[in-house]
């Protein structure tokens, strides 16, 4: 009897584990580099603003060139991607009836950001523009 007992409290700790772990979702995000968005180029960015100030909002830039005029432009260029993976799996009947499923699956999506920024000749910002792009 004691061990029709163990066996029973076995195989109810086994079903109620199968049950709690029978679906499960998950989202990740991978990210190259910090979080630079359109808002934060729209709300931070503003024309007369030093460099060292811009460095602050935005960081280093990915590229830094200069007109006939010795005017420096710096470019940010960012590309984020986000996987998503869901994954279920029968895990009752693989207890009760020796047979179980798995289903799994995953999108992943990439989301890309320029900003370029223009500096006057006392290195102030005099123009800016962005171009944000998902697939």
């Amino acid at each position: 009897m004691k061990k029709t007992l163990q066996l029973s409290v076995l195989l109810t700790a086994l079903v109620c584990f199968g049950s709690l772990v029978g679906c499960s979702s998950t989202g990740n995000t991978i990210e190259n580099d910090e979080k630079l968005t359109v808002a934060k180029a729209q709300k931070e960015i503003k024309i007369g603003m030093s460099s060292a100030d811009v460095v602050e909002v935005l960081g280093s830039p990915n590229m830094v060139t200069t007109d006939d005029q010795r005017r420096e432009t710096w470019v940010y260029d960012r590309m984020s991607t986000q996987v998503d993976g869901s994954s279920s799996s029968k895990g009752v009947w693989l207890v009760i009836a020796g047979a179980g499923g798995n289903k799994a699956s995953t999108r992943s999506s990439q989301r890309t950001l320029t900003i370029i920024v223009k500096f006057d000749e006392q290195s102030k910002v005099r123009d800016f523009a962005y171009r944000s792009s998902s697939f």
